[in-house]
């Protein structure tokens, strides 16, 4: 699959935007266990232009997470466009548009899926991206507002009309936010549609190897897109890819394998952000690492509120020796936070 000239290869696996959760220690874990494709937290198109820190500091990337891309959000033309310009400054390989957060303070605004009740705007704005960038541009949207609103279908030709290279589509209206069961048969259609030229990708409710499998040949979607299951599991790439190569399904890792695998993040968390704020960035991980884990509240507890990185690897050392070969079934509740 390509995406303009960027070449993803075959099935390949994309590591969903999101807010606080895909910081560059997490990209790097999701790289290291085979994701083909990461992108940024999604990026506020008013504050970069603004010049606002938060904002600004999501533009960080590095070679080795090549291809990644920077997705961009907002309801304003003339604000989006300066912000991909200012991101495409950035060296990215992508420019993605994020027509598909359900967040109730961004959607009503009329940014993210709020997009989709001005259908006429969100082609205009995509087709001022496309022009103002040498960058492929991409799309993430949903299926449509609502339920009696599923106009995913006209909008992927109308934005393929304007120019962009491939589209990411959730399968679940904005007014579902989370909730229920996504579906992928618009998906499928869309993917299907004689009119469609551009690659599709599917996003929604992928958590294993098996579900994986199922979307690509039953939907036949050009890549897959993983998001909330991605939490806490960053070998989930790695399991899904051993499973579509061989059929076999990667043994379950034990909390010991996973504690190895946290002290990792955790160093290139330190490494990258520095003492303090690589700590608090590790927090929320800290807790998806182990959920699941009998009598682990107390310890839990303490992993997410110490300040000293020693503190915090003999703590990991505790859990390694108490649960050694301990595993969790990772497709039951596999987050405890959400967006």
């Amino acid at each position: 699959m390509k995406i303009g000239s960027v070449d993803l290869g075959h099935r390949p696996l994309l590591l969903a935007p999101m807010e606080d959760v895909t910081d560059p220690s997490f990209r790097f874990m999701c790289k290291h266990f085979g994701a083909d494709m990461l992108y940024t937290e999604f990026i506020n198109a008013d504050g970069l232009i603004r010049d606002a820190g938060s904002s600004v500091a999501k533009l960080n990337i590095y070679d080795y997470e090549r291809p990644i891309g920077i997705q961009l959000y907002g309801h304003i033309i003339e604000s989006m466009v300066e912000a991909a310009r200012v991101a495409t400054a950035a060296n990215p390989d992508i420019i993605d548009i994020n027509f598909g957060c359900p967040v109730k303070k961004i959607a009503n605004r009329g940014a993210g899926s709020g997009m989709m009740r001005d259908v006429p705007k969100m082609v205009e704005m995509t087709r001022q991206i496309v022009n103002a960038t040498h960058l492929p541009v991409t799309v993430k949207t949903r299926l449509g507002w609502d339920e009696e609103s599923k106009n995913i279908e006209e909008i992927a030709e109308r934005l393929q009309d304007v120019g962009i290279k491939a589209l990411t589509i959730h399968g679940r209206t904005r007014a579902q936010l989370y909730t229920g069961k996504a579906d992928w048969t618009l998906i499928g259609q869309v993917k299907n549609n004689p009119r469609i030229q551009i690659p599709i990708i599917g996003n929604g409710d992928v958590d294993g190897p098996e579900t994986a499998m199922e979307r690509f040949n039953q939907y036949g979607v050009d890549a897959i897109m993983i998001g909330r299951a991605t939490y806490g599991r960053p070998w989930i790439f790695k399991e899904i890819k051993d499973f579509l190569n061989t059929g076999v399904k990667m043994a379950p890792l034990t909390t010991l394998q996973k504690v190895d695998i946290a002290k990792h993040h955790f160093s290139k968390s330190i490494e990258i952000k520095g003492e303090k704020t690589g700590i608090l960035e590790m927090r929320r991980h800290f807790s998806c690492y182990f959920k699941g884990l009998p009598h682990f509240k107390e310890t839990r507890l303490k992993l997410v509120t110490s300040n000293n990185p020693d503190e915090i690897y003999a703590l990991l050392n505790e859990v390694a020796n108490r649960y050694g070969d301990f595993t969790v079934d990772e497709t039951v509740n596999p987050s405890p936070w959400s967006k």
